[in-house]
């Protein structure tokens, strides 16, 4: 039946795509080349079609930078955040991609934090910025509106490596996850955040970026958006680790926190319109 074909897809997936000798390359990392691609072309259509003090060649000169900040804060924060417990007796395992305890067999580099990317990335723009200086909330506007519909790849990625599903169900569109142990019918919550904090983000964020907001409202529209959506998804994705606290997820914990970053950054920005608007008695 079609449901029954439906329900056991992710188990008829190969997350592997191809291999090259003894590398595997696998749909999850293409899903990330993907991702950094997209954010490259469109904000390079934004420097193209739009009015920006910032050039092209500024932001290839910044990709290495937010590349290697958004990988490393990533790893780190799935080691440290989610499973350290695991690497504090296999430390060569946080960036090797191979097991050196079993013949050097190649093994990959798996498990990443959205929020430790975003710190990652946050640090690469703090310090290129300050490097070249740049005005920080006017280069993470150019990137903001951009940025969902990459996440929305690497939530795919979530989906085709069989990771990260949802909480058990009993609903029709549940599935059937190959890493689920217990073999139960579950939400595909990878989807899920990929329509919510990556297509429907994408759509509205790239709607509004035409409209001349204050420097830093785009970058607050992110942060608020994302943290908005995220905070909704954790309600059907299984909870990492099974952390609860005040019954609520650490995911949720983390998206209440860049809200609160993004109100901040939202109200201090318009404070300086407004003060700058007005006029003297």
């Amino acid at each position: 039946m079609l449901i029954d074909f439906y329900q056991h897809l992710p188990e008829k997936i190969n997350p592997i795509a191809f291999s090259l000798g003894p590398i595997q390359i696998s749909w999850y990392g293409i899903m990330y080349l993907v991702a950094f691609a997209i954010v490259y072309y469109l904000v390079r259509y934004r420097i193209r079609t739009e009015k920006s003090g910032i050039s092209f060649e500024t932001v290839q000169e910044f990709f290495p930078w937010a590349i290697v900040g958004l990988l490393l804060g990533a790893r780190l924060g799935d080691v440290f955040i989610y499973d350290w417990s695991y690497f504090q007796n296999h430390l060569s395992q946080i960036f090797l991609p191979f097991d050196i305890h079993n013949h050097w067999q190649y093994i990959g580099i798996y498990g990443m934090s959205y929020f430790g990317g975003l710190a990652g990335l946050v640090l690469a723009f703090y310090i290129f910025c300050r490097a070249k200086k740049i005005p920080l909330l006017e280069f993470s506007d150019l990137f903001a509106p951009a940025v969902p519909l990459a996440y929305a790849f690497g939530r795919l990625g979530n989906f085709l490596n069989g990771e990260l599903y949802g909480r058990a169900t009993t609903k029709f569109w549940g599935m059937y996850f190959p890493m689920d142990i217990t073999g139960q019918l579950r939400h595909p919550s990878q989807l899920y955040e990929a329509l919510l904090e990556g297509i429907l983000l994408f759509i509205i964020l790239w709607n509004i970026r035409k409209y001349k907001f204050p420097v830093g409202y785009l970058t607050a529209f992110y942060l608020i958006g994302y943290g908005l959506a995220r905070f909704i998804s954790e309600f059907l994705r299984e909870p990492d680790n099974g952390w609860f606290f005040l019954s609520l997820t650490l995911g949720q914990w983390f998206s209440v926190a860049i809200i609160v970053v993004g109100t901040f950054i939202l109200r201090k920005k318009r404070t300086s319109s407004l003060s700058l608007t007005d006029s003297p008695l």
